[in-house]
């Protein structure tokens, strides 16, 4: 079973695709009286039209998330137009953990993943207080980033997305890492076919999209549904794909007590192996502003 905590905009269109691809059961938990209820009986009318045998259940006992597998947090303040992840800190510091305190006690064999904003404090915070195995605690980030900057390439060189490999590592927020070293279309790297001023403005653009998505429909959903879908079906099916995924780092990339995004292999166990990147001058001081930016953030909760 896998339990998504939080049944708003994001939780609920989680809960739609792995109903719609069969994943596994689905249990919703939402402190809201009768939202996640409701939202179980309308995706399970979506589930039968579908062909989708299976089942979803909203409850708002953390209680009924016993025995999940898979423990998917959404609970929190989402971003409004104008804030950056990081203004979040607070408010969601709390709420995670509350619901954190609560998964150690009612799925203590479960594996977490993160989506709350900031994405990798909360990382953090989740697997302190639980007390998991770093690989049982994991965030959702760069697959979405990466995902963006493929988009966005795809529509400068007027290419299928599904032709494009891109990596996106590093903080969450304002100071990722979109690296065009390790982007190419079939195999031709990116500079073949852009040139660096061209790359550069995807890149910023990367970091500015999803502010843009929040400003003109008030969140990003279906893109974030979509990545953790596809983290979860690695997991669940023992893919052992490829992704980079908020992590807890002891030494890897020259950093140790933080969670940030770098690339994994994502299998049965979790985060089950972390793949160390050799960057360049340039990229590492973009990757450690992100890490610098965590750890303030980090030293500023009480946990």
């Amino acid at each position: 079973m896998i339990t998504i905590i939080g049944s708003g905009r994001i939780g609920s269109a989680i809960a739609t695709q792995i109903v719609a691809e069969g994943l596994d059961d689905v249990m919703l938990i939402d402190v809201v009286e009768g939202l996640p209820q409701g939202e179980a009986l309308d995706i399970g009318h979506f589930s039968a039209v579908r062909g989708s045998d299976v089942k979803i259940k909203g409850s708002n006992d953390y209680k009924d998330m016993a025995d999940s597998e898979i423990v998917i947090v959404s609970a929190g303040f989402p971003r409004k137009p104008g804030m950056t992840r990081m203004d979040l800190l607070y408010k969601n510091a709390g709420i995670i953990k509350q619901v954190s305190k609560e998964i150690a006690k009612y799925a203590p064999n479960s594996k977490v993943l993160m989506i709350t904003n900031p994405l990798d404090v909360m990382t953090y915070v989740a697997l302190k207080v639980t007390n998991f195995s770093p690989n049982r605690v994991f965030g959702m980030g760069g697959i979405l980033d990466s995902s963006r900057f493929k988009s966005i390439l795809a529509g400068m060189l007027n290419i299928a997305p599904s032709s494009i490999q891109a990596l996106v590592i590093g903080e969450h927020g304002e100071s990722m890492l979109p690296l065009s070293r390790y982007t190419s279309i079939c195999g031709i790297p990116i500079l073949e076919l852009l040139n660096e001023e061209k790359v550069k403005e995807a890149i910023e653009k990367t970091r500015r999209i999803a502010a843009e998505v929040i400003a003109l429909k008030g969140a990003t959903v279906y893109a974030p549904a979509q990545s953790v879908v596809r983290m979860i079906d690695s997991i669940l099916n023992d893919k052992k794909s490829v992704y980079p995924v908020s992590t807890y780092l002891n030494g890897q990339y020259g950093v140790s007590g933080i969670c940030i995004g770098v690339p994994v292999v994502l299998g049965k166990d979790g985060v089950e192996r972390i793949i160390e990147l050799k960057l360049n001058d340039e990229e590492k001081a973009i990757f450690m502003k992100g890490v610098e930016s965590i750890k303030a953030a980090i030293s500023s909760l009480e946990l």
